[in-house]
């Protein structure tokens, strides 16, 4: 099987982990790469399954070591995605997911340039200002913040290869999904034809030595 990383961003609340969770449910083929964080964590979050919460000096040792895929500091909090991690994943035969912001997209596709890059687009700018109003956790510093960064966000659309829109959550899963199975056949077929041209050069090939 043909594995690769799938990478999904979004600006904040535009839903990329809700998708992300729900093709980790249904899928057996999708894994997840678990990323690391400098923030505390939450109630209900668990070490070494939502993040590996680390302390800012670790967390800067390791990037020094150049042990990040990809790393960021957002909203005041360190956040990177192991290599090792990636490889694990893919090691077992799955893809590797991932909700990552666009400035990692770029970082990571650098590092595993095999990567698919889609972008999660929320219906409309009020949509998107709903969704985050509704998590009742926006102070008006804090939703400032997420506004800025996601017209940056939505400004680096044209780097993705694939686009999704997030109107109806069903359609959004099944859309990358189906866009997962395409790109393992299309990388699929790539490798039975550059297989089949080998052959071919190389029978061709035996023939004219042959003939000298």
């Amino acid at each position: 099987m043909n594995v690769f990383p799938v990478i999904l961003s979004a600006p904040s609340g535009g839903g990329k982990t809700t998708i992300t969770h729900e093709l980790l449910a249904r899928r057996s083929d999708v894994g997840y790469s678990v990323s690391c964080t400098t923030r505390p964590p939450r109630a209900d979050e668990v070490n070494g399954k939502d993040y590996y919460f680390l302390s800012t000096a670790d967390f800067l040792e390791r990037q020094q070591h150049g042990e990040f895929a990809e790393s960021a500091a957002v909203h005041g909090h360190l956040y990177g995605t192991l290599r090792s991690e990636v490889a694990r994943v893919l090691g077992d035969g799955r893809h590797v997911i991932m909700d990552i912001d666009v400035h990692g997209a770029a970082q990571f596709r650098a590092v595993f340039p095999e990567s698919v890059l889609i972008y999660v687009l929320p219906p409309s700018g009020e949509v998107l200002l709903e969704r985050l109003r509704r998590r009742q956790t926006e102070t008006p510093e804090t939703l400032k913040k997420r506004l800025v960064s996601a017209l940056g966000e939505l400004r680096a659309v044209p780097m993705f290869q694939y686009v999704v829109l997030n109107d109806e959550l069903e359609q959004a899963v099944s859309n990358v999904s189906r866009i997962i199975d395409a790109e393992g056949l299309r990388r699929e077929r790539l490798q039975n034809v550059e297989r089949d041209v080998r052959r071919i050069i190389e029978r061709l090939e035996k023939e004219m030595n042959d003939m000298n």
